[in-house]
């Protein structure tokens, strides 16, 4: 399936989410997205994004142990159905606009949640989005660059 599509259905998944653990669960759904789109890009990418994308899919990983686990509870990665990156740009873009709506939403859970575990897990996972999408951004400047003609 290819990668915009997954990320269309992780926002609308994102969107319906109400309880904690939904949250959670999309937040890691997206780092797990983040992560195999990188290591895709690492491998078919343009030559010059190569590396960058190789930092996208190493900070999709580092999410938190204890939101993986929570995810992997909830069933399959849609990350696992990943076979395609067709529009590199478009990709990105959607992903990042993803990653700002998963920290929103993790920001609200932290604001309104009672239990320390449950805060702790949310501002680990706000700091993951907010890595990954350095990374994101940092690939986007990439493939602007090789497309303008310039070096990075």
């Amino acid at each position: 399936m290819d990668a915009v599509r997954l990320i269309k259905s992780t926002q609308a998944a994102l969107a319906q989410a109400r309880t904690v653990r939904e949250i959670v669960v999309e937040a890691w759904q997206t780092q797990a997205l983040a992560e195999v789109i990188g290591s895709h890009l690492t491998v078919h990418g343009p030559f010059e994004a190569r590396a960058a994308a190789g930092g996208l899919s190493e900070a999709g990983g580092r999410a938190s142990g204890a939101l993986r686990q929570i995810a992997l509870r909830a069933g399959v990665l849609r990350a696992s159905q990943l076979s395609e990156v067709r529009d590199p740009w478009q990709a990105l873009k959607e992903l990042a606009d993803l990653l700002g709506e998963v920290g929103i939403a993790l920001v609200g859970v932290a604001c309104a949640c009672e239990e320390d575990a449950v805060y702790w897990q949310c501002i680990e996972a706000i700091d993951a989005a907010d890595e990954t999408s350095d990374r994101v951004g940092a690939l986007l400047r990439r493939l602007a660059l090789r497309e303008h003609g310039g070096a990075a």
